[in-house]
């Protein structure tokens, strides 16, 4: 099954926040020597925050409806501004704030996934 590609239906507000993982292998040795290794091939992973703001009811639940069909696990396509091409994210946090108008928090993931 095709994986699906996340189109909110307006773009993020301004202030992306980009904060990577990255995971190494590390063996501390004595008078404060280390040695330092990636552990496997994608050992930096980007991690992206998106915020809407000024958003309508019905364009925060779409927002929230798609995440939530994911259900923090399963992969999809979405390509940040900025990017050449779309990058496969999960999405395990998000949160909206009801008001006139909405805003809405999504933090993305990338994934290494075999899925396509």
């Amino acid at each position: 099954m095709a994986l699906p590609t996340f189109a909110p239906p307006v773009a993020p507000s301004p202030g992306t926040g980009h904060n990577p993982e990255i995971s190494l292998r590390k063996a501390d040795f004595g008078d404060g020597y280390t040695q330092s290794s990636p552990a496997g091939l994608n050992h930096i992973r980007q991690v992206i925050t998106l915020r809407w703001d000024g958003l309508t009811p019905e364009q925060a639940a779409m927002i929230r409806d798609f995440l939530a069909e994911r259900g923090g696990w399963q992969a999809f396509w979405y390509q940040p501004h900025g990017h050449a091409t779309p990058v496969k994210w999960t999405c395990e946090e998000w949160s909206g704030v009801s008001g006139a108008p909405w805003s809405f928090t999504a933090k993305l993931r990338q994934s290494f996934s075999a899925e396509t």
